[in-house]
């Protein structure tokens, strides 16, 4: 009897195993797909959710809006959360490329989302996005190589800069900050103020070494620049190991516009693809984020978790008096054609 029960549970073992492969293999951990700009989510956050909501997190990564959104356009499918600036979110939307949120599944964005900053939202009931950061355009510089400076955006027809700065590869916040200079809505439709601004980019144009983005923070920090056009939050990355290098917001005004998270239309995984952004609102999450990333995220108690000395620096705690002097760049429909045929025209020169 006792051989016959041993001879049992062998068999039974031998038919179980390959039955326990099988229901280990139907166990695969759910992969969340996010589509995302460069350096712009802490590694350490991404394993903590992980770990929490037993997944797997595939980051791919985009330059531009437009590129990201040319690659969509194409067919590039599989992906479950985007983060585009508001203006492509909002063009998203309207195309039908993304899907409504469901606020229900979102108690964190609700209770600690900045509603100081909703004047500056395109999508202020969030009914499809969530805003993940703020993005300020200001100009970078270095205080011991740039003398004389002035806060405005005219530093970009200085000599002494010649080849030694940089303007964003951005049509938007380019002509914005164009428009701006030239006291004119940064959304003007007006082609009298397009063409007046394409001339003063091109003078600009004239003075810089490229239209970069990542790059020439990198050359700022080595030396090779003097002086870019940058966000905010790129600026206090390069000023930990850069200390001479200064934030400011031109006196003339800027662009400002949020990154946002925001779910593709076709998500086969729309319920954590809402469990991460929750997740990524919760105080201490959001503040170790912003404590490696160095952008501002529109959290109420976050930004009061952060370290004292980023929290300190005027590059990331922008004054409400500095804030009323920074304008959203809006999705203008139709019209977006003036400012595509505008950045040919300075391009192409």
């Amino acid at each position: 009897m006792k051989k016959h029960t041993s001879f049992s549970r062998w068999m039974m073992a031998l038919f179980a195993a390959p039955l326990l492969l099988l229901t280990a293999c139907g166990e695969q951990k759910e992969t969340l797909y996010i589509y995302n700009w460069g350096d712009y989510l802490s590694e350490d956050v991404v394993r903590q959710f992980e770990e929490e909501f037993n997944c797997e997190v595939e980051l791919d990564v985009f330059d531009s809006n437009e590129a990201m959104y040319a690659k969509l356009k194409a067919g590039a499918s599989g992906y479950d959360i985007l983060v585009p600036s508001s203006y492509m979110a909002k063009l998203m939307y309207a195309q039908e490329m993304i899907q409504p949120l469901d606020l229900t599944k979102l108690p964190e964005v609700q209770k600690y989302y900045d509603q100081s900053y909703a004047q500056l939202s395109i999508d202020p009931e969030m009914k499809y996005s969530v805003p993940y950061f703020v993005s300020f355009v200001g100009i970078g510089y270095d205080t011991e190589r740039v003398k004389d400076f002035k806060p405005s955006w005219h530093m970009f027809e200085r000599q002494d800069i010649h080849r030694r700065c940089s303007l964003l590869n951005d049509q938007r916040e380019v002509m914005g900050c164009a428009l701006k200079t030239l006291g004119h809505d940064v959304n003007s439709v007006d082609q009298a103020h397009i063409d007046a601004a394409v001339e003063l980019v091109k003078t600009w144009k004239r003075n810089i070494a490229k239209f970069e983005v990542d790059d020439a923070k990198r050359a700022l920090a080595s030396g090779e620049f003097f002086l870019i056009q940058t966000y905010n939050g790129d600026m206090l990355q390069v000023a930990m190991e850069k200390p001479s290098v200064a934030f400011v917001i031109p006196e003339e005004g800027t662009t400002v516009t949020f990154d946002n998270f925001v779910i593709h239309k076709n998500s086969t995984k729309v319920d954590l693809a809402h469990a991460f952004i929750n997740f990524m609102y919760r105080p201490e999450v959001s503040a170790a984020n912003m404590n490696e990333i160095m952008y501002v995220s529109p959290n109420t108690e976050a930004v009061k978790l952060v370290d004292e000395q980023l929290r300190n620096n005027p590059a990331f705690s922008i004054p409400a008096d500095v804030r009323a002097r920074c304008f959203p760049t809006w999705d203008l429909g139709d019209e977006n054609i003036r400012y595509i045929k505008a950045w040919d025209r300075i391009r192409a020169e």
